[in-house]
C-alpha cells in the first residue's frame, strides 16, 4: 500500500489560498507559488513534491493546509495522490465518520484490504467471513450462508399463518446516497485534478447547513429580527438572512421594514420602479387579498432584489407624513404578505412598547436577537428578551428559543490596530458566551466592509463572512 512507504522524512508542508496563490515548505525551504486559481496552484504543488519524491524513489508524506482546515496527503514519485490515512488508530478504535469504505472495527485484524487507487481509502472484502465464538469449528462459505438463514419450508401451507412474512416486511431499496467528492480546497482542488478525495468535516458541516436552509415547511414562517438599541446590526441581520434563505431554498422570501413611522432598510437594499411602502400595501390590502388577483400584482409595492432573490416592504419615508403603524395594520400586511411569501423576515424599530412592535411577536415563529461587539448593545439584547420572558405565554417561549447573532465591532475594526482587532474578537466571544446558557444558539460574525454603508450584497462579502451567515440562517431555520 502507498502510504506504507511513506515517512516522515522529509518534512513537507503545502499552503493553499483562495487568492491563487501559496507555498510548498520541504525540510524548512520555502517555495512560493502563484498561479491563476486554486487548481492551478495545485498543479504547481504537486510537481515540486513529486520532485522530491522522484529523488528519494518512494512517496511522501505531505500536511496540508487550506481554508477549510489541515489535512494530509501521500504523493507517490509517479504523481498519484490519496488521502493519509491516520498514522495510529484511536483508543476506542472508532472508524472515522469521514472515511468511506473504511474498515469497521469488528472486522478481524488479519482480514485482507485492497487499496483503492484513487483515494487510498481501504475496501473490505466483499465476502467476510462471521465472526463466530471461540473454540467453534471453522466455518466454510457455505456453511456461513447455511447459518445465516433458517431452513426453508417444504412447502408454504405447511408454515403457520402467524409465522409468515409479508412483503410489508422487506425492501430491496437499501442503498445509501453517495457522498459527492470534495469540492473545496486542497481536496477539491484535487478532485478537479481526477482524484476522488472525500470532502473534510468543514465542508461536510457546510453541506449541512446548506441543506437546512433549502428546506420548505407546511405554511408561512415569519422572522422577528429585535433589539431595543440602535446600531445593533439589526438591518444587515435581516438583509443577510433574506438572502441566504431566498437564495438556497428558492421561496418566496419577503423582508419587512416593520418600523412604527420611519426605517433604513430600504436605504440598504435596492429600490424598484415605484416608491410604494408599506402603508400602500395596506391601502390595497382588499384588492391583493381577492381570490381574483394575479401573484405577480405584489410587485407592486415591493421592491425586488436582483441579485440576493428576495423582495423589500418599505416602511413609509415620507418626511412629511406622521403616521404610526398600529397593530392593526400589521395584521392585515402580514395576512396580505403570508398570501404570497412563504418567508417574511421582519426589521424592527426599537420600542418593544410600540403596538406594531408587540403585533409582530404575535405572528413570529423564531425571534432573532442581533448585537455588535459593544457592551450597550448586549445589555440592550439582554433586556429585550427579558421583557419577552416576563410577558410569559409565546412570547417567553419566543425567548428561550432565540438565536443571538454577535458581530464584531465595526468601531474597533476602523483603526486596523493589532490590539483593537484582538479586543472586538475577545468582547465578541465573551458576548456571545454570556448569552449562550440562555438561548438556543448563538453565533459570531467577523467583521465585513461590505456591511458597514450602502446597499447590501451577499456576494460582496468575504467567504469567512459568508460562512458564518450561512451558519446563522441554518440556526434560524432549525427553529422552524
Amino acid at each position: 500500500m502507498m502510504e506504507t512507504q511513506a515517512l516522515d522524512f522529509p518534512k513537507i508542508n503545502a499552503v493553499l489560498r483562495t487568492n491563487g496563490t501559496g507555498e510548498v515548505t520541504i525540510n524548512g525551504t520555502s517555495h512560493a507559488i502563484e498561479a491563476n486559481d486554486e487548481a492551478a496552484v495545485l498543479t504547481d504543488a504537486i510537481r515540486l513534491i513529486t520532485e522530491t519524491a522522484v529523488q528519494l524513489g518512494r512517496p511522501v508524506r505531505v500536511s496540508t493546509t487550506d481554508p477549510d482546515g489541515h489535512g494530509l496527503i501521500i504523493v507517490s514519485p509517479e504523481g498519484a495522490v490519496s488521502e493519509a490515512a491516520p498514522t495510529k488508530p484511536t483508543s476506542r478504535r472508532e472508524q472515522d465518520p469521514l472515511r468511506v469504505g473504511v474498515a469497521s472495527p469488528a472486522q478481524p485484524a488479519d482480514a485482507k484490504a485492497t487499496a483503492s487507487p484513487a483515494t487510498g481509502a481501504v475496501a473490505t472484502p466483499s465476502e467476510e467471513t462471521p465472526a463466530q465464538p471461540a473454540g467453534a469449528a471453522p466455518l466454510t462459505s457455505n456453511a456461513a450462508a447455511t447459518h445465516a438463514q433458517e431452513p426453508a419450508p417444504a412447502s408454504a401451507a405447511a408454515q403457520e399463518p402467524s409465522t409468515r412474512r409479508s412483503l410489508k416486511d422487506t425492501s430491496f431499496l437499501i442503498s445509501t446516497p453517495v457522498l459527492e467528492p470534495a469540492s473545496r480546497g486542497w481536496r477539491g482542488a484535487l478532485t478537479r485534478l481526477g482524484f476522488r478525495i472525500d470532502p473534510s468535516r468543514e465542508e461536510l458541516a457546510e453541506r449541512e447547513d446548506i441543506r437546512t436552509v433549502s428546506q420548505h415547511w407546511p405554511g408561512p414562517r415569519t422572522v422577528a429580527v429585535v433589539n431595543r438599541k440602535g446600531g445593533a446590526n439589526k438591518t444587515p441581520t435581516v438583509v443577510m438572512l433574506s438572502a441566504i434563505l431566498a437564495r438556497y431554498s428558492g421561496a418566496a422570501t419577503v423582508a419587512w421594514d416593520n418600523n412604527e413611522s420611519q426605517g433604513t432598510l430600504g436605504w440598504r437594499t435596492e429600490k424598484g420602479a415605484h416608491d410604494n411602502s408599506v402603508l400602500d400595501l395596506i391601502d390595497s390590502s382588499q384588492a391583493l387579498l381577492s381570490p381574483s388577483t394575479n401573484a405577480a400584482e405584489i410587485a407592486t409595492f415591493v421592491h425586488h432584489q436582483t441579485a440576493d432573490k428576495f423582495d423589500v416592504l418599505r416602511s413609509d419615508e415620507n418626511e412629511e407624513g406622521d403616521h404610526e403603524v398600529t397593530a392593526e395594520e400589521v395584521d392585515i400586511a402580514h395576512q396580505v404578505l403570508t398570501r404570497y411569501y412563504r418567508l417574511i423576515v421582519m426589521d424592527s424599530g426599537n420600542t418593544a412598547r410600540s403596538a406594531n412592535w408587540r403585533q409582530m411577536i404575535h405572528h413570529t415563529n423564531q425571534l432573532v436577537v442581533p448585537v455588535t461587539a459593544i457592551e450597550d448593545r448586549a445589555e440592550a439584547a439582554r433586556l429585550t428578551l427579558q421583557t419577552l420572558e416576563s410577558r410569559g405565554g409565546h412570547d417567553a417561549e419566543l425567548a428561550r428559543n432565540a438565536v443571538v447573532i454577535v458581530s464584531e465591532s465595526t468601531d474597533a475594526k476602523r483603526s486596523m490596530s493589532g490590539d483593537a482587532l484582538k479586543r472586538a474578537k475577545d468582547e465578541a466571544r465573551r458576548i456571545a458566551d454570556g448569552f449562550a446558557p440562555y438561548v438556543r444558539a448563538v453565533v459570531r460574525i467577523p467583521y465585513d466592509p461590505a456591511l458597514v454603508n450602502g446597499p447590501i450584497r451577499y456576494e460582496a462579502l468575504q467567504p469567512a463572512t459568508q460562512r458564518a451567515w450561512l451558519a446563522a440562517a441554518a440556526a434560524v431555520a432549525k427553529g422552524f
